[in-house]
């Protein structure tokens, strides 16, 4: 029969992780980035499992676990050992800042739910309606020069939208986001996009028309009297 082991031997091992844990976390507060490399490989893989946990997508999971991470350099020099051993308060940390996203992006879906329940049919009938006076009155060239002024996820959706051809339901699947966020990011592009090109053409309208150099006269020639 195998031998039991102590509990003392776990208890030992523990305490030996916490003291290794706190002095990392002490010169990672005088500014040892080698000592916060090494407190980040023994806590990561703990710290990331509860992120996880809490957030159920993998990618959120390691963005915020690298949110955790930037606050625990931040605050490494004012940990205090009343607060529980590091591992503990790193949990802590990471807890809340889970938290904090989930309550975060659930006030964002509740936002853009409620735009797609007032205006369900916005950015459908009138933004087509923009969009074709947009091209009707400007070259594709000044479209796609004001297009890539616009924030990354509303070029994402006009492109979708009018280039491509989905439908908001299409992108909503295509992107995994909701529908109300893609009405939302139609209609503030189209916005800006408008303004854009509204500000485009003030600016060709406010050059100085070409001046035309009177035409000089040529001299006329005398016929000799002779």
């Amino acid at each position: 029969m195998p031998e039991t082991v102590p509990s003392w031997v776990g208890r030992g091992k523990t305490r030996m992780e916490n003291d290794r844990l706190s002095e990392l976390i002490r010169r990672a507060g005088c500014g040892q980035e080698d000592a916060f490399a090494e407190l980040y490989d023994l806590t990561a893989a703990r710290v990331h499992g509860i992120v996880l946990r809490v957030l159920q997508a993998p990618d959120l999971a390691a963005e915020v676990t690298q949110e955790v991470y930037v606050e625990i350099w931040q605050q490494s020099s004012r940990y205090n050992k009343s607060s529980g051993s590091v591992m503990a308060w790193a949990l802590t940390i990471a807890r809340r800042r889970a938290i904090d996203r989930v309550r975060a992006t659930a006030a964002q879906t509740a936002r853009d739910d409620l735009y797609a329940r007032q205006e369900p049919r916005a950015g459908d009938h009138r933004g087509d309606e923009v969009w074709e006076a947009t091209r009707e009155h400007f070259d594709a060239d000044r479209i796609q020069t004001s297009l890539e002024k616009l924030t990354e996820s509303q070029q994402q959706a006009l492109t979708l939208a009018y280039f491509g051809g989905y439908t908001q339901s299409q992108i909503a699947r295509l992107l995994q986001i909701p529908i109300g966020t893609v009405k939302t990011r139609i209609r503030d592009g189209l916005s800006r996009l408008r303004d854009e090109l509204r500000t485009e053409r003030g600016h060709h309208s406010d050059r100085p028309a070409p001046r035309h150099r009177p035409r000089s006269r040529q001299p006329q020639s005398r016929r000799g009297t002779g």
